[in-house]
């Protein structure tokens, strides 16, 4: 993608992190590191669809209704719709090239 800014933060609590039109990492050598890249770029694809801000709010009540039912965060994180493709994908090379507009949305399921 184009305009997409790599910037390193040494006190990063997640090895990346993805808020238009950057993409976070802990270290410079993951910027090497083509799952991480990819699956953060898949956020960046969401986020577009969803004109930023209804993307985190979304993702924060996802995450919330995740962690009532699980009482777990790490549980409560891998099942967000947005993780839960983003994960799946994240070693496809071409699957932003094929992904369909607000593929997310086939992530839901019932819990």
């Amino acid at each position: 993608m184009k305009f997409i800014f790599i910037i390193q933060l040494r006190k990063l609590p997640v090895q990346g992190m993805a808020m238009f039109p950057f993409i976070f990492l802990k270290t410079k050598d993951l910027k090497l590191d083509k799952r991480i890249i990819n699956h953060e770029l898949i956020h960046i694809r969401q986020q577009l669809e969803l004109l930023i801000i209804p993307f985190y709010l979304l993702y924060f009540l996802n995450y919330l209704a995740n962690w009532i039912y699980y009482r777990d965060h790490y549980l409560a994180y891998r099942n967000i719709v947005f993780e839960r493709e983003a994960f799946e994908n994240d070693l496809k090379p071409g699957y932003l090239k094929k992904r369909r507009f607000a593929s997310w949305v086939n992530y839901f399921r019932q819990v």
